[in-house]
């Protein structure tokens, strides 16, 4: 198996072969956070090989004494779990908004009752009469 692109910004799924969503990108983000405000990545290697067994292999740590903030961390740690599944940003299965819209609806329709034709906007533009 070959990869192109920079190692150490490939999400553990790919690494293994096991297929891809969006998940990779938010892994990628991770990454570039955690570069971003420590100088380095977080799997890094002395080689390419090793690199790739850090990133499915190694838990996630940050270096002593980092000034970085505990919610910046904390956004890091979620960005760079290794299942996909449980990654921060990852949605894992579509949901049902039906009896949401349905009831949106209903209740936009009853609103738009009670609202007068003067209360009514003149469209997407600013009524420049008010001012």
């Amino acid at each position: 198996m070959s990869f192109v692109g920079t190692h150490e910004y490939l999400a553990p799924e790919i690494i293994r072969g096991d297929g891809h969503g969006s998940a990779v990108d938010w892994w990628t983000f991770g990454i570039f956070l955690y570069e971003l405000l420590h100088g380095k990545t977080p799997f890094k290697g002395n080689g390419n090989r090793e690199t790739l067994f850090n990133v499915v292999g190694q838990p996630l740590k940050f270096p002593e004494g980092s000034a970085v903030s505990f919610a910046a961390k904390d956004l890091i740690r979620g960005l760079l779990v290794k299942d996909p599944q449980k990654r921060l940003g990852e949605i894992p299965k579509p949901v049902d908004l039906t009896f949401f819209k349905q009831s949106c609806k209903s209740s936009s329709y009853a609103n738009e009752k009670a609202v007068s034709d003067s209360d009514r906007s003149s469209g997407p533009y600013l009524d420049f009469e008010f001012f």
